[in-house]
């Protein structure tokens, strides 16, 4: 055999090894449950029944076994054959071994192969509304934090305020600005519970005029101090002074601000010539 011809062998070996290689190589993060939300596949697997929860409960190739039906107040849910059984504090697929085991111990049936699905959640879940791309109920199968349930809902619009107002089922509402919540600690991104209330507001509005390069209405951010308004105005104008600015606000009240003290909602700013 050739040199030439024991090279190309060679080279061809390394291209099925190669190949061989990349064909057993795992996509990445294809399967990593942190990089993107959960599926409803996985919300239904580790959701906790509740009472008014709809579920759905067949025996495979048995007509006269298929029951689509709330939980009730106590708990249980009706179905043939066994009567009542507790589905309240049980996860499907534990609901469905439960069921399973009391078909055979009956001897209804000698190996059921079982379908208990989730219609509709109505017992363990936070409510999200306002400016969010998804508004809704989320149902919440596991603890979550409050920036998790923001992206379950795909985020806050453009246009919505920096902050959201957790409503908690009890207690006093509390706003939590939405740049901290991934970065901070937990006091800045709490653990929801079900029956929690998530609202995005739209964000409000203050008006620059006079001698600032771009004057208009802006939105607010949390903590605005009049140095960031003008410079969200576009900076100064030649002829522009940041001393003596006067600041008109929603109750008509006027003042003279400087540069680092902050302004409200509905502020009306209006920045004077300077001097010459």
């Amino acid at each position: 055999m050739s040199i030439v011809s024991r090279a190309l062998r060679s080279m061809g070996a390394m291209v099925v090894l190669a190949v061989a290689s990349f064909a057993v190589t795992p996509a990445c993060n294809a399967a990593d449950p942190t990089s993107a939300p959960p599926s409803s596949a996985t919300v239904a697997q580790g959701y906790i029944l509740g009472p008014e929860d709809v579920i759905e409960v067949e025996v495979l190739g048995q007509a006269d076994f298929k029951v689509r039906a709330p939980i009730g107040e106590d708990g249980t849910i009706k179905l043939p054959y066994i009567g009542s059984v507790q589905a309240s504090g049980k996860t499907s697929d534990q609901l469905s071994t439960d069921i399973s085991q009391a078909l055979v111990s009956g001897g209804y049936f000698a190996k059921p192969i079982l379908s208990v699905e989730i219609v509709a959640y109505a017992s363990r879940y936070v409510t999200v509304l306002g400016d969010v791309n998804a508004p809704g109920l989320v149902p919440i199968d596991r603890p979550y934090h409050l920036s998790e349930i923001l992206a379950r809902v795909g985020g806050v619009r453009a246009d919505s305020a920096d902050y959201v107002i957790l409503r908690p089922q009890n207690g006093p509402e509390h706003h939590y600005v939405i740049s901290t919540l991934a970065t901070g600690d937990e006091a800045q991104d709490p653990m929801v519970s079900p029956g929690d209330r998530i609202y995005s507001p739209l964000a409000e509005q203050f008006y620059i005029s006079g001698e600032v390069k771009s004057p208009g209405a802006f939105p607010m951010t949390t903590g605005m101090t009049l140095r960031m308004a003008i410079g969200r105005g576009g900076g100064l104008t030649d002829i522009g002074t940041d001393h003596g600015v006067k600041v008109t606000h929603k109750d008509g009240k006027v003042e003279h601000l400087g540069l680092d003290d902050k302004i409200a909602p509905g502020d009306v700013i209006v920045v004077g010539e300077r001097l010459f």
